[in-house]
C-alpha cells in the first residue's frame, strides 16, 4: 500500500510540525514551537530524553567540552538553578540535566518514545509529510523536522563469525542500563576512537585481562578533567553571560580560539613553550587553540603532531608499543580529537594488551573469542567500539521520500546537496537540524543547536504570521551552497583523511568515498549567512 494513500490513525495526527529526535536539538525544538502555539509531536526511538546521552552509557562517557558551556543557555532560571559538578561532566550527570529539563518544561508530554520513524513520504496532494513508525501507525504534520543527530546510526564491524560469539558481546552505543562487573573478566575490545579510548581508560582499572584490537591508531589529549567547587560553580554562574559571548565567538563554539599566530612565526623554543602550555590546560585548547595553520598547512601540522608524538612515547615505556600507538596516516586534529585522562598509561599494565591490526588482521569472530591471522584471543566479553555512520547514516536509515517519491538517499548518494545545511530542494517544509553541511559537526554542538533551532523557530513564526504553509530551496540556492561548502573545504588537511567527518566508514557498505559533510567558515560566519537569508526575507527559499 502506498504511504499517499495511507490516512492518519488519529484526526489529531495532522499536526503543524513533527519532530524526529527527543535528543538535546529536539527537545529544545519542541519548547520553542510550542511557545509559538504550534501543535506538535516527537517521535523518539529511545526509552527517554536524551539522544546521545540516552544511549551511550559506556564506562568513562563525559563531555569533551566544559559543561557549563554545554548547557541549554536559553532560559537564566535554568543556568541558576543548575549545578554541575566537574569541569568535564560524566554520562550519568548529563543524563540527569536533560531530564531536569524535561521535567521542568514539561516536554515528555508531547514526546512519544520507543517510537522508531521507519519513513517520511512528502505528500504532494496537500502539501505535508506522513511519518510511519515500526508499530504501523501513520502520523501527518505540515513540517517535518529532523533532530536525529550526526552521531545516531551506530554500526558493526563486517566481520566473519560476528554472530558466534558465545560471550558477552556490547556496542559501546547500546550499552545496557545497568552495571557490568568486568572484575576477573577476559575482556577484548574493538575499536580506538573516542568511545574506545573513554572505555579502555576506565574498564582497564577492573578486568582480569583487557585486549585491544587497535585497526586505526588515534591521537589524543589530556582532558584534566578536576570537580567544580561551590564558589567556582556561584562563579561560573555570575559569568554567563560572558561564557556565551565568547562561545558566539569562537569558530567552534568553545571557549577556545585559534592563536592568530602562524606556527612558524615564532621560534622553536616559543613553539615548543605554547605546546606544553596548551597540553597542560584542560579542554581542547591543544585542538581548537593551536597555532591558526595547523589545521591547514602541513609542515605546521607536522610540527604539532610530532611534539604529541613525543608525549605519547614519554608516557608510554615501551618504545614498539609507543610507536604502535602514534598515528602513521593522519595528522594531529585532523580527526575531531579525542580527550583522555590516563588513556596512554594504560598500556603499561600487565594485564592490558595491544593487538596492532595492521599486522595481524581479524580473521573472524569465534564463539570463543577472536581470531587473527597470528592466534586466536580467548574472551569472556567483547566490546564493540566501531562508532558511527556519521551525519548522513541516520538519513540513510529512514526511508525519507520528497517530491514524486524523490529518495533522499539516492538525492544525496554522490554527497549531500542542501541549502544551509537546512533543507535539500525536492523536499519541500523538511528542515534539517544538525545535519550534514551545517556549522555543527564540529560545533560545541549544543551551542550550535540553539543556532539552528532559533533560526527553524523564527521562520515557523514569520510563516505563521503571513498564514504560510510552504518553504523549499530553490536549486540556485542549494547549488551555490553546495559549491561554497566544497570550497571551503578545500584548504582543510582533515579532507584529505579517512573519518567519520568525511563520511568515510569501512563497516558500512559503500561509504569509501570521501565527502565534504560539513560547514568549515567556522560558527560565526555561518551564523552570519543564516541571518542573512532571514534578514532578506528568507531569500534562496520560496514560500508560499
Amino acid at each position: 500500500m502506498s504511504m499517499a494513500a495511507v490516512e492518519p490513525d488519529h484526526a489529531s495526527a495532522r499536526l503543524d510540525a513533527i519532530i524526529v529526535g527527543a535528543g538535546i536539538a529536539g527537545m529544545y525544538q519542541l519548547h520553542r514551537l510550542r511557545q509559538l502555539g504550534l501543535s506538535v509531536r516527537v517521535f523518539e526511538t529511545g526509552g527517554d530524553v536524551g539522544g546521545t546521552w540516552y544511549w551511550n552509557r559506556y564506562p568513562g562517557a563525559r563531555f569533551d567540552s566544559e559543561s557549563w558551556t554545554y548547557g541549554y543557555s536559553f532560559s537564566e532560571e535554568l543556568l541558576q538553578e543548575w549545578n554541575w559538578s566537574e569541569h568535564f561532566s560524566g554520562q550519568p550527570e548529563t543524563l540527569r540535566y536533560l531530564n531536569h529539563v524535561a521535567d521542568k518544561f514539561d516536554l515528555r508530554h508531547d514526546i512519544q518514545f520507543n517510537a522508531q520513524v521507519t519513513a517520511a513520504h512528502y505528500q504532494d496532494a496537500w502539501g505535508g509529510w506522513d511519518i510511519a513508525l515500526a508499530d504501523g501507525t501513520h502520523h501527518q504534520a505540515t513540517f517535518l523536522i529532523t533532530a536525529i543527530g550526526p552521531l545516531s546510526a551506530h554500526t558493526l564491524p563486517r566481520i566473519e563469525g560476528r554472530d558466534s560469539f558465545a560471550g558477552r558481546a556490547f556496542h559501546t552505543a547500546r550499552w545496557p542500563h545497568e552495571p557490568i562487573d568486568f572484575s576477573g573478566q577476559r575482556v577484548g575490545i574493538i575499536g580506538t576512537g573516542a568511545t574506545g579510548i573513554q572505555t579502555i581508560q576506565t574498564i582497564a582499572k577492573s578486568v582480569g585481562h583487557l585486549t585491544v584490537f587497535q585497526r586505526t591508531a588515534n591521537w589524543a589529549a589530556p582532558l584534566h578533567n578536576t570537580p567544580i567547587s561551590a564558589a567556582e560553580m556561584a562563579e561560573i554562574k555570575a559569568n554567563y553571560p560572558q561564557i556565551f559571548a565568547r562561545c558566539r565567538e569562537t569558530p567552534g563554539c568553545f571557549i577556545h580560539m585559534n592563536d592568530p599566530r602562524a606556527t612558524f612565526e615564532v621560534s622553536e623554543a616559543e613553539r615548543l613553550a605554547f605546546y606544553e602550555e596548551l597540553y597542560s590546560k584542560p579542554g581542547f585548547g591543544i585542538w581548537q587553540g593551536n597555532f591558526r595553520d595547523m589545521s591547514t598547512d602541513p609542515e605546521a601540522n607536522a610540527a604539532a603532531s610530532e611534539f604529541i608524538a613525543g608525549k605519547i612515547r614519554q608516557r608510554v615505556k615501551d618504545p614498539a608499543l609507543a610507536e604502535k600507538l602514534i598515528p602513521k596516516d593522519h595528522g594531529f586534529g585532523t580527526r575531531r580529537v579525542p580527550l583522555e585522562s590516563g588513556y596512554f598509561e594504560v598500556y603499561n599494565q600487565d594485564n592490558v594488551r595491544l593487538v596492532d591490526l595492521r599486522e595481524t588482521p581479524i580473521d573472524r569472530i569465534t564463539p570463543a573469542g577472536v581470531k587473527t591471522s597470528a592466534e586466536e584471543h580467548h574472551l569472556d566479553t567483547l566490546i564493540y567500539a566501531t562508532g558511527f555512520d556519521a551525519l548522513t547514516g541516520g538519513f540513510d536509515r529512514i526511508d525519507i521520500r520528497g517530491r514524486g517519491g524523490l529518495k533522499l538517499k539516492d538525492k544525496w548518494a554522490e554527497g549531500p546537496r542542501t541549502f544551509l545545511g537546512l533543507q535539500t530542494a525536492d523536499f519541500p517544509n523538511m528542515l534539517t537540524i544538525v545535519g550534514p553541511h551545517n556549522a555543527a559537526a564540529r560545533c560545541n554542538i549544543p551551542r550550535c543547536i540553539e543556532q539552528n533551532v532559533e533560526w527553524v523557530s523564527d521562520l515557523m513564526g514569520y510563516m505563521r504570521a503571513r498564514d504560510l504553509r510552504h518553504i523549499e530551496t530553490t536549486r540556485a540556492a542549494e547549488d551555490a551552497w553546495t559549491e561554497s561548502i566544497n570550497e571551503l573545504a578545500a584548504h582543510m588537511l582533515y579532507t584529505h583523511v579517512d573519518s567519520w567527518m568525511t563520511g568515510v566508514n569501512s563497516n558500512v557498505e559503500g561509504k569509501n568515498i570521501r565527502r565534504v559533510l560539513q560547514y568549515q567558515g567556522g560558527a560565526p560566519a555561518y551564523r552570519a549567512h543564516c541571518d542573512e537569508v532571514a534578514a532578506a526575507d528568507y531569500a534562496g527559499f520560496t514560500l508560499g
